[in-house]
């Protein structure tokens, strides 16, 4: 009988891991490889005085994806081997791995990540499942619609019965890192903080900044004009100096529903979420209405839930419903957790995907097992 499943959700910015039926992941490690100068990292080549190749932590670092898409598979089997053996500290040859997978994942992708666990870490089973369905298994559901807001890259997917249609998958290229980034600029405008301060700012903490400091407006427009909509906020550098924000708190996360301000010419992510719907196929429709989740690190800001449902039904307005959203205060982790919850069920074991169908089959057989 095979060992608890583990569950891995590999994000741009943190990679989360642990095992099925566990609320939290158990470690989270950012999406960084830790490699020699010179040449990758090799877990299966041994080195002279180690005893745990799998274990090594040399540096520089650097991150094996891009926009939630893997450009260096080594890294990739690297950081996961490195999360199963040296983490979580079992045998990946012993456990199945459910894998969690973004919207925009190409099919080769889906092969290529067969393919690294299959032979690179010979794990005896793998799950492959999308982010989105996974949001909504965390919130008990197998029908709706998950609107994800990540660090590089923010999807809208729509599910009926557990199975992703893909002709509604929306992606926006505005998530955490593109706000941060914009923040900087914003308090840059200020004639009354010190530029080469701000610029000096590292990512880390403009990301704590952004985090701490900022919320999304609900009439953007309206505090925009009013001067005491707002209250300032003071925010403590590590090397000792203040910033302080104003009207900065709120437009800093704007482009997530106006990305025009990053001068993208494309939809927020609540007309993303709009058209995905109308992908649905009509008698399903208003179910899915019911059940639209809300997950991914850059779904946290303060009032983005109250945002996203006041903007959604003023789009529906006149069919006749009233959309509500679901926020769990966990939901910047409800991918993993949503595997956790599926790898756990008795009902999930006949999905997998077997280390001698992959032998029979090969890697593509992906295509057939996960619709």
């Amino acid at each position: 009988m095979l060992k608890p499943a583990v569950v891995i959700d590999s994000g741009s910015r943190f990679t989360r891991g642990g095992f099925a039926g566990q609320e939290q992941p158990q470690c989270v490690l950012r999406t960084l490889l830790p490699c020699s100068l010179g040449t990758p990292w090799d877990p299966w080549q041994p080195r002279p005085g180690t005893e745990s190749p799998r274990c090594l932590t040399p540096a520089p670092r650097r991150c094996p994806l891009r926009y939630g898409l893997v450009e260096d598979w080594h890294s990739m089997r690297t950081l996961w081997d490195h999360l199963i053996c040296c983490c979580l500290k079992v045998s990946p040859e012993e456990h199945p791995v459910l894998l969690a997978e973004s919207p925009s994942c190409p099919g080769t992708d889906r092969v290529k990540a067969a393919e690294v666990l299959f032979e690179g870490l010979g794990v005896p089973a793998l799950h492959l499942a999308n982010t989105g369905f996974l949001s909504l298994c965390a919130h008990g559901r197998v029908t709706g619609l998950a609107v994800e807001a990540g660090a590089a890259v923010s999807h809208v997917t729509s599910v009926w019965g557990g199975q992703t249609l893909r002709k509604g998958t929306r992606s926006l290229g505005v998530a955490g890192d593109h706000l941060s980034r914009y923040l900087q600029q914003l308090l840059l405008q200020q004639s009354h903080t010190a530029p080469s301060g701000l610029q000096a700012l590292t990512k880390k903490v403009l990301t704590q900044l952004k985090e701490q400091c900022c919320y999304v407006s609900l009439d953007y427009e309206g505090d925009l004009q009013e001067e005491g909509s707002h209250h300032p906020a003071r925010f403590q550098t590590p090397d000792g100096r203040w910033i302080t924000l104003g009207k900065e708190r709120f437009c800093c996360p704007e482009p997530l529903f106006r990305p025009e301000l990053l001068q993208l010419s494309c939809p927020g992510l609540h007309q993303l979420a709009w058209q995905s719907l109308h992908t649905v196929p009509q008698r399903a429709r208003r179910y899915v209405l019911g059940n639209i989740v809300l997950s991914g690190g850059s779904s946290m800001f303060p009032g983005f839930p109250e945002r996203m449902c006041l903007e959604l039904n003023l789009l529906f307005r006149g069919a006749g419903v009233h959309i509500e959203v679901l926020a769990s205060p966990k939901r910047a982790t409800a991918a993993w957790a949503g595997g956790s919850m599926a790898a756990s069920l008795t009902s999930f074991q006949h999905t997998w995907m077997t280390k001698g169908e992959y032998q029979e089959h090969g890697a593509q057989y992906v295509h057939t097992k996960f619709q």
